[in-house]
């Protein structure tokens, strides 16, 4: 039902505290210093649709405590404002951090954390995915030839193989830099293992 409502992305850990309340949340003209216009908060703009939470685990605890009431509530005021937004917005949230464990270490809130992990999902890194890499790295090659104005690339055997053998620490991540660097150092539409 909220396929075709709003998709609302946010980095947690791009921006600093201050800065990202006001963006979930929003402000009222004159709030703070620099706030000229009235700005509607990130969970406004998904009203309808889905919020998208990325590395919430860097989230800091003051604002840990007030997203916590934003869920609990459904509701949203915009910092500077008292006018109550309902919200109806469904939350998907990420992060690279063992959450429970961050919960035992009092860095992440118990409360925030049990309203979060209504539905979780753990993936294996990309090392324990081995029958998914090959398909990931065709996939992503196609994405920057087409950013890089590039006609179709391919991948030979050696450099499946190459791929397979490698243990990618840094999973996605490093495999799309590796994909990138190959687009750029290789010549021609094959790009070889040798």
């Amino acid at each position: 039902t909220r396929a075709g409502k709003p998709f609302v992305k946010v980095n947690c850990a791009a921006l600093p505290g201050e800065l990202l309340e006001s963006e979930l949340f929003g402000y009222e003209k004159g709030a703070f210093t620099g706030a000229a216009s009235r700005k509607p908060g990130k969970f406004e703009v998904a009203h309808g649709g889905t919020i998208f939470l990325d590395e919430i685990g860097e989230m800091s605890p003051a604002l840990q405590a007030k997203l916590l009431r934003v869920l609990q509530e459904q509701e949203v005021e915009r910092i500077g404002g008292r006018k109550v937004i309902k919200l109806n917005v469904r939350v998907l949230a990420t992060t690279n951090r063992d959450l429970a464990n961050e919960v035992a270490e009092g860095n992440f809130r118990e409360d925030l954390y049990y309203r979060l992990n209504i539905f979780p999902l753990q993936w294996l890194s990309l090392r324990e995915r081995p029958a998914d890499l090959v398909p990931l790295a065709k996939r992503l090659l196609k994405v920057h030839a087409l950013k890089m104005n590039r006609g179709a690339v391919e991948l030979d055997a050696s450099a499946e193989q190459q791929l397979l053998a490698h243990n990618w620490p840094g999973n996605v991540r490093e495999l799309e830099n590796a994909l990138q660097r190959a687009l750029i150092l290789q010549q021609g539409s094959v790009i070889s293992g040798q």
